[in-house]
């Protein structure tokens, strides 16, 4: 199975920029969607041409804002959304899919905004998904994917030392959140196979970060370890553009 995750920024300015070319090639059995910035039905109008694969949307109530999606070639067994907690679940930032073997869960986790504002309503945030995933990994192991708006290692972000503490996606408290989640149990599937490699998913558009690979991974696939065996690759695709995240992409005998 091959699973793809991306952040988009924007699934209608995307479409114009060779996706479905990309996809079409990356060739996914579920491709999970991050930042769609659209509303349900014009996320299903944008992704119409996808006719083989099923359409799962939970956009942010704010317009223009945040979203999820999940496009799968094959009808999971369930689908919910959100955590089910009033006070995160407005934004569309999860999606769970459940399969025979496992749960899929897409996530577009909170940005701490620039000056960091959002920083306390982000460290609940990641706790209270923390443990919406442990109750759903006691019924089946799990996949977890999407954007992560952190950075976990001075070797995922090219400027490590003149951004910690500074910068939303790598300060103390988010690095912990993600040392929360693999203290728990959850792989990073990418650094796990990948131990030394350098890689980035997201780059600023400014200050032609991309050209020079001025970057960051913040992007992930985290997986239970009962499904460690099974993962064939993890792969960073930078080769693919359009958005400021690039694909990432697992495959796993499932």
């Amino acid at each position: 199975m091959r699973i793809v995750s991306w952040n988009v920024n924007g699934i209608r300015a995307i479409i114009k920029k060779e996706f479905f070319e990309s996809v079409n090639v990356l060739n996914p059995d579920i491709l999970c969607i991050q930042e769609t910035k659209a509303q349900d039905l014009e996320v299903e109008k944008a992704l119409s041409p996808l006719k083989d694969h099923q359409l799962y949307i939970n956009s942010a109530e704010k317009k223009g804002y945040s979203g999820t999606a999940i496009l799968s070639k094959s009808e999971p067994v369930t689908i919910s959304y959100d955590m089910g907690i009033t006070e995160h679940d407005a934004e569309g930032r999860v999606i769970c899919a459940e399969f025979a073997n496992f749960y899929l869960i897409n996530v577009y986790v909170p940005n701490s905004g620039q000056k960091l504002e959002r920083l306390p309503y982000r460290s609940k945030w990641d706790a209270d998904f923390l443990r919406f995933l442990k109750e759903k990994e006691k019924i089946k192991p799990l996949i977890v994917c999407g954007d992560f708006n952190v950075a976990h290692r001075a070797i995922d972000l090219k400027n490590d030392k003149s951004n910690y503490n500074k910068t939303a996606g790598y300060t103390q408290i988010e690095i912990d959140g993600m040392d929360n989640f693999i203290n728990s149990g959850f792989i990073d599937s990418f650094r796990t196979l990948n131990p030394e490699e350098v890689a980035y998913t997201y780059w600023s558009y400014r200050f032609k970060a991309r050209e020079r690979n001025t970057g960051w991974r913040i992007d992930y696939f985290l997986i239970s370890k009962a499904l460690l065996p099974k993962i064939q690759s993890s792969q960073i695709l930078p080769e693919y553009f359009g958005s400021d995240h690039c694909p990432i992409l697992l495959e796993v005998i499932i």
